[in-house]
C-alpha cells in the first residue's frame, strides 16, 4: 500500500489489525532492550518477517573514511564519503547525508549493505542516477541537541560544508536525507529545521515518540529535557516540510506505529507515507532501502537538471 497523507487519512489508521499488536509487541521489544534501536532485530517472530528484493550492485565508486574535530559535537567525529560507480574525487554531484540508528556510527547505516553499495544499487535493475552519501558520527542522543552535543549542528556547519567545498550538493535540492528508527526520525527532524537546504527525505521506519513522557520513559538520554522534545518533535514541526520531497516508510506493527500515525496527520498535502506489512526490523529496513534512495535520487538528481 502507497498512501499519500490525505490517501492515508481516508482509510484512517485506526482501521489497521496490526496496530493492536504493535502495543504488545512494542512491549516485548522495550523488555528484550531493543527499542529504541539498540542491536537491530533481525527476526521478532513470523509475522514480522517480510520479502526482501535481491541486491543487485554495479561496481562500487571509491569510498573514504575519516576524522574531523566537531565544534558541534565537542568531539572527534568520524565520517564515511563514498561517490557513486564511474566518479571520483572532484565531480559535481548531488548529495544524501544518511543518518544512522541508536546504537551504530558512519560504518554502520544502513542494513546489508555500505553507502558505496547504496548508491551502486539497482533496485529492480535500474541504475541509480549518480549521487554521493556521507555518513557521521552522531552520537546517541537521538540527532537532537543536547548540552555540550550538538549532532544536527555538526551536520549542517561542519559536515556539508566540507562535502561542498569537494562538489557536493551545491544549488537548490540537491542535498537530500535518509536515516531508519532513530536516524529516520534525525533525518525528519533535519529537513524540519533546516527545509530551504534539503530538496527530499526518506525516512524508514522513524522512531517518533508521541510524548517527552514517553521516550524519557524508554530512553532517558533521547532528549535533554521537556523543552528540548517540544523543539525537536517532529510532529509539531511537520509544516516545515511543505516544500520538501517527504517520503515516510513503517510498518503496520512497528512499536513506533502510533507515532508515524501522528505524523502522517501532520504532514503537508504530497508527503509520501507508505505503511506496509512488517515491524521494526533488519528485513523491513533492508526492503526499504531500494525504494527510499530511488526517491531521493530522483528528487535531488532531478534539482540540477
Amino acid at each position: 500500500m502507497s498512501l499519500s497523507r490525505r490517501g492515508l487519512l481516508r482509510l484512517g489508521l485506526g482501521g489497521f489489525a496490526g496496530v493492536a499488536v504493535a502495543g504488545a509487541g512494542g512491549v516485548e521489544l522495550v523488555d528484550h532492550g531493543v527499542l529504541p534501536g539498540k542491536g537491530y532485530l533481525d527476526r521478532f517472530d513470523g509475522a514480522c518477517t517480510v520479502p526482501v528484493p535481491p541486491l543487485i550492485f554495479a561496481p562500487t565508486g571509491p569510498s573514504f573514511s575519516g576524522r574531523f574535530y566537531s565544534a558541534a559535537r565537542q568531539r572527534v567525529v568520524g565520517y564515511t564519503l563514498a561517490y557513486p560507480p564511474g566518479h571520483r574525487r572532484g565531480d559535481e554531484l548531488p548529495l544524501v547525508v544518511a543518518l544512522h540508528a541508536y546504537g551504530g556510527d558512519h560504518r554502520h547505516v544502513l542494513t546489508r549493505m555500505s553507502l558505496a553499495q547504496a548508491i551502486a544499487s539497482r533496485p529492480g535493475g535500474r541504475r541509480l542516477p549518480p549521487m554521493a552519501i556521507v555518513a557521521a558520527d552522531g552520537g546517541g542522543g537521538y540527532w537532537n541537541p543536547h548540552p555540550g552535543d550538538d549532532p544536527l549542528g555538526m551536520v549542517v556547519d561542519e559536515l556539508i560544508p566540507r562535502c561542498q567545498a569537494r562538489g557536493l550538493g551545491r544549488g537548490p535540492g540537491r542535498i537530500g536525507t535518509l536515516g531508519i528508527s532513530m536516524g529516520g526520525y534525525g533525518a525528519i527532524l533535519l529537513a524540519e529545521k533546516h527545509p530551504k537546504l534539503f530538496g527530499a527525505v526518506a525516512a524508514i521506519a522513524p522512531a517518533i515518540w508521541t510524548s517527552y513522557v514517553q521516550a524519557r520513559t524508554i530512553n532517558a538520554g533521547a532528549y535533554a529535557s521537556a523543552a528540548a522534545f517540544a523543539s525537536a518533535d517532529a510532529v509539531t514541526h511537520a509544516s516545515a516540510l511543505a516544500a520538501v520531497a517527504v517520503r515516510v516508510a513503517s510498518g503496520a506493527d512497528d512499536p513506533f506505529h502510533p507515532g508515524v500515525e501522528a505524523l502522517a496527520k501532520a504532514l503537508p498535502p504530497g508527503a509520501i507515507v507508505d505503511i506496509l506489512p512488517g515491524c521494526h526490523t533488519g528485513s523491513f529496513f533492508a526492503q526499504q532501502e531500494p525504494p527510499s534512495l530511488e526517491f531521493l535520487a530522483r528528487h535531488i538528481a532531478a534539482s540540477g537538471t
